[in-house]
């Protein structure tokens, strides 16, 4: 008995003397907190903020998105001022959605908003937020999934007046109502990045389809003899709904059966076999128009939408529409009627027309 007492007189005075002192009676200082994050704010790539007692840097530029966001702009730097940090939801670690990718059902792909989705069909790496028949939604790490932060916040950034005073003449057909019913299929159009990039993006892209359309005039291709040619046979499906059925239609003239078929896919609408739906409904004219903007490089090297938000110019919107014929010298004039048709727009709209205006 007094041996152990012994032992734990020692033991004791060796813990006061030492081993204590390494051990910290107080968890270590967290680092002070940046200036509070502010929504409306501009956040550039390095500058830092703070929310719910964390610090985070932004990579890029942002606006409007709360730390720690959907779209990957915010680096978390950890608590600041002391406060508990939150919980962590678990993490994915599923391969980033790349298009064109051959999917099968049941695949698990990150998209471009930070978000997961799951195929629902085997499917050739149609866009996740567009082809909701091919995708869903997927529950990631045990949390739901979240929705994508709301896009074109109070309405279109074209008022009916606005467009009205773009398109004087416009056929009745190409309705006002029926573009913005075209916008819950597409959110990122025209909801991306600031209040000008988004008016930008819109001046852009209606500008187009002044082009395309003779002032939104025309709902079909007016050469009836081109008709025939835009049937390629060589597709697995061929031309169901006739040879000369899949002439240019609605607002950037939809044209030859693969595109038909790829945009009635991705819009979960039979536009193959029936393909005078985009001559007859203006709210699928519209969608075709802006599936093409959202989704197609064409003869360019990105899509239209990605050229305006990343600030590659209207002049790469060109190229990714007619870029083959009109870019480079191939005709300036068809060119210019673009361009001027911009300018006007975001007159219009109130916003610079930007950098690289041509092609």
């Amino acid at each position: 008995m007094r041996r152990m007492r012994a032992l734990l007189a020692a033991l004791a005075l060796t813990v006061a003397g030492g081993l204590m002192a390494v051990i910290p009676t107080t968890a270590a200082s967290a680092a002070a907190c940046a200036t509070p994050w502010q929504s409306g704010a501009v956040y550039t790539g390095g500058m830092q903020v703070s929310y719910s007692s964390r610090n985070y840097q932004a990579k890029w530029w942002t606006q409007n998105e709360a730390p720690p966001g959907t779209s990957g702009v915010w680096q978390d730097l950890g608590s600041c001022g002391g406060g508990t940090p939150p919980s962590q939801p678990p993490t994915c670690n599923y391969p980033n959605w790349v298009a064109g990718t051959w999917y099968t059902t049941g695949s698990v792909v990150r998209y471009t908003n930070g978000l997961y989705y799951i195929a629902e069909h085997d499917n050739p790496g149609y866009d996740p937020i567009i082809s909701t028949w091919y995708w869903d939604p997927y529950t990631c790490g045990g949390q739901p999934p979240t929705s994508p932060p709301p896009t074109n916040p109070g309405g279109f950034v074209v008022s009916e007046a606005q467009f009205n005073q773009m398109f004087p003449g416009r056929n009745s057909f190409y309705t006002y109502s029926g573009l913005v019913a075209a916008l819950s299929a597409y959110p990122a159009f025209a909801g991306t990045g600031s209040d000008t990039v988004r008016k930008q993006e819109a001046a852009a892209f209606l500008a187009n389809v002044n082009h395309e359309t003779g002032g939104l005039v025309h709902i079909v291709e007016q050469n009836t003899a081109n008709y025939p040619h835009y049937c390629d046979y060589t597709q697995s499906y061929g031309c169901p709904a006739g040879q000369a059925a899949y002439y240019g239609r609605g607002p950037i003239q939809l044209s030859w059966n693969f595109n038909y078929n790829a945009a009635g896919n991705a819009l979960g609408l039979p536009l193959l076999t029936n393909p005078w739906l985009v001559q007859n409904d203006a709210s699928v004219a519209w969608k075709t128009g802006i599936w093409y903007w959202m989704t197609q490089n064409g003869p360019g090297t990105m899509t239209p939408h990605n050229a305006m938000v990343n600030g590659a110019g209207f002049g790469e919107t060109i190229r990714s529409i007619n870029g083959s014929l009109e870019c480079n010298g191939g005709n300036p004039a068809q060119v210019q009627s673009r361009v001027t048709a911009y300018q006007q727009f975001v007159g219009i709209l109130g916003v610079p027309a930007g950098n690289s205006l041509y092609c």
